[in-house]
């Protein structure tokens, strides 16, 4: 009997640390469960918030000689000493013809002018169009056409200068301002864009025109550059151009010409060059000015992402971090960028 008991008791004490040991184990399941999320997700920081996407030089349209591509030293704006892609550019586009802006008379149709951004919209400018701007508008002063239909155009350099400043003169009331490629054949641009891009940790907002109102903008002006090396630009200032009775068009691939600025882009309306994506996710039309991808708003679906940040961008596992551009009549691509850019 006095053995049974002490068997008993044996039995009993590895029965208690056989307990002890998987209550043990339980409590590390337990502390290691609760490092993943309810989506199964590790809750800090995952491969896709780590993946950087370099620039890839070979996306851009090189072959004609209007955009040349070279590799420099460069300094970013926190502090950041890295290589950069120098990109300069003429203003040719070697994907698709420039204009037309201005058509020549209110009979004419969609084809024989470019299109106009207003109220997030986008209308083609033609010969309709012009016609009734006063109703448009609700502005009997504007009159862009004479007697014969025929409508008041910018024919020279000269015109184009004088038409686009910001202080226009009264002579250049009620004209469709079209500046021609021929004027700026001798201009190129230069950008540098980060080869790896480098994520901020706040965002920063743009600098010249088309900044957020009551916010303090130092960053660049432009938005990106497009693979054929056309700028993405700061926001048309339509409100002065409207304010002046003039029109300044921008052709069906949302671009015009200004004559320090060469030829640029105010909209993507998917006429420069898209790289479609294997998985449905909106084609890419470039790179944003601190390096990280530029994508068209929609996907093949007709969609937008739903988790876009305040500057429009977010991750993914495949691309990294990305913008997508706004609404081609929003006259607007990024609202800020969250990369460092070169000074």
């Amino acid at each position: 009997m006095k053995n049974n008991f002490k068997s008993l008791s044996l039995i009993f004490a590895l029965l208690t640390l056989m307990f002890v040991s998987c209550s043990s184990c339980s409590s590390d399941d337990e502390n290691t469960s609760d490092d993943i999320t309810d989506d199964g997700t590790d809750d800090g920081t995952t491969d896709d918030d780590t993946l950087v996407v370099d620039v890839d030089s070979e996306l851009f349209l090189t072959s004609d000689g209007s955009v040349t591509i070279t590799t420099v030293p460069c300094t970013l704006s926190d502090g950041t000493t890295t290589d950069c892609y120098q990109i300069v550019s003429k203003s040719a586009p070697a994907d698709h013809e420039m204009g037309p802006w201005c058509p020549e008379n209110i009979a004419d149709g969609a084809d024989k002018g470019g299109i106009w951004l207003e109220g997030g919209e986008v209308y083609d400018v033609d010969g309709a169009f012009v016609e009734n701007m006063a109703t448009f508008y609700g502005d009997n002063t504007w009159q862009m056409y004479d007697e014969n239909g025929d409508i008041y155009t910018t024919e020279t350099e000269d015109d184009c200068a004088n038409a686009a400043n910001p202080n226009v003169g009264e002579e250049y009331e009620n004209f469709c301002v079209e500046c021609l490629p021929s004027y700026v054949t001798d201009l190129t641009a230069t950008y540098l864009i980060p080869i790896t891009p480098v994520k901020q940790t706040s965002s920063t907002n743009f600098g010249g025109m088309g900044g957020p109102p009551g916010q303090a903008a130092t960053g660049p002006s432009q938005r990106g550059v497009a693979f054929n090396g056309t700028v993405f630009d700061a926001p048309a200032p339509t409100d002065a151009i409207l304010g002046a009775y003039t029109l300044a068009p921008f052709d069906d691939a949302g671009g015009h010409i200004n004559l320090n600025a060469g030829y640029h882009y105010h909209a993507a309306t998917g006429v420069s060059t898209q790289l479609a994506q294997d998985d449905d996710h909106a084609a890419m039309i470039g790179y944003a000015i601190d390096g990280f991808g530029l994508y068209a708003q929609l996907d093949a679906s007709g969609s937008e992402p739903t988790d876009l940040d305040d500057c429009r961008g977010h991750t993914d596992e495949v691309r990294g971090y990305h913008y997508h551009v706004d609404a081609p009549g929003s006259n607007n691509f990024l609202n800020c960028i969250n990369g460092a850019y070169a000074n």
